[in-house]
């Protein structure tokens, strides 16, 4: 596969606003704070069915379920993962309010990130809709990370609007792409030793100046992936991380961290050609997609694209586990 001749085109999630309802999350605000995490987990039940009912929602869930687990995906498989996503959800309001005695985690892989910060370094951590973000905290506030998250600014707008809902006294740091000062605070940040995340596992008609669409094959077929995030790298230098918070169930969390790419090495020896940088970005990507897999496949009900992520490079009726 290579990549796409053009910018990145605008894809289905993008022109379709994820769904959101603040009345929602102010209901599972309180419940969490008022009736404790045991018991507001039961609450999840009805939640989970509503949305299991919903046709779009099943049909895209079941697709990507039945990739990732190379089988039919059933009800049972539909229902585990809709739970997951919102046990993730549930449980934001707790760990942005750094309520951490709630969990345990495991990390593997955290050198990755923990030997640069000991030395001063900034370092990218790119991310995709894994798991939970958030439970990456409790690792940052064990060692002291300073983390920041780099978002689009229609982006940044719905996860502050989200995060004044969940947790209205957190503090989430944001450096939003598209302002004018946004790379010089991303410079200001990582040179002070800061770690900037960023979920890449979505295209971006934003920015598509600079990013390109790659196709790569994903779970069996080929999805499209930007390249922006990596240009970013590659054009400020630093080590790119895979991060995820996999959520296995009850109050237990895995983290896990895995370089993929380290681009201080480009011009070090003289100025770099584009083919030597090109090269380099590719092989970013082509690691980030194969880490993403392999995680899908190890905890297949912690992805959280409920939509169509395989529509612009395959055409081919969605799964329904209800057919």
């Amino acid at each position: 596969m290579k990549a796409d001749s053009g910018a990145a085109a605008p894809t289905a999630w993008a022109r379709q606003r994820e769904r959101s309802n603040r009345w929602l999350l102010l209901l599972m605000r309180w419940l969490a704070l008022t009736l404790g995490r045991r018991a507001a987990r039961v609450l999840l039940h009805p939640i989970v069915c509503w949305f299991v009912l919903d046709p779009e929602t099943r049909r895209h869930s079941a697709r990507y379920l039945s990739r990732a687990l190379a089988r039919p995906a059933t009800w049972g498989d539909v229902y585990r993962h809709l739970h997951t996503f919102s046990s993730t959800v549930l449980d934001r309001v707790y760990l942005l309010q750094e309520r951490f005695d709630e969990f345990r985690f495991t990390a593997s892989g955290a050198d990755t990130i923990l030997v640069p910060f000991a030395r001063g370094d900034g370092v990218l951590a790119f991310g995709a809709h894994l798991g939970s973000f958030e439970a990456l905290r409790m690792i940052g506030h064990e060692k002291g990370l300073r983390v920041a998250m780099i978002m689009y600014e229609d982006n940044a707008r719905l996860i502050n609007e989200t995060l004044a809902a969940l947790a209205p006294k957190s503090e989430l740091r944001t450096i939003a792409l598209g302002r004018v000062d946004a790379m010089l605070a991303l410079r200001r940040w990582l040179h002070e030793g800061g770690v900037a995340g960023l979920l890449a596992d979505r295209t971006l008609a934003a920015n598509s100046q600079r990013s390109r669409s790659v196709a790569l094959p994903f779970l069996g077929v080929p999805a499209l992936f930007p390249d922006g995030p990596f240009r970013l790298a590659a054009m400020l230098r630093r080590k790119v991380v895979f991060m995820a918070g996999l959520y296995r169930g009850g109050r237990d969390y895995d983290l896990r961290f895995v370089e993929l790419a380290d681009f201080g090495h480009l011009g070090a020896n003289g100025p770099t050609d584009a083919a030597e940088r090109d090269a380099a970005i590719r092989a970013g990507v082509e690691r980030y997609v194969a880490t993403l897999e392999a995680l899908c496949r190890e905890a297949p009900y912690n992805w959280f694209n409920f939509y169509d992520f395989w529509a612009d490079a395959d055409r081919s009726p969605s799964p329904d586990p209800a057919a």
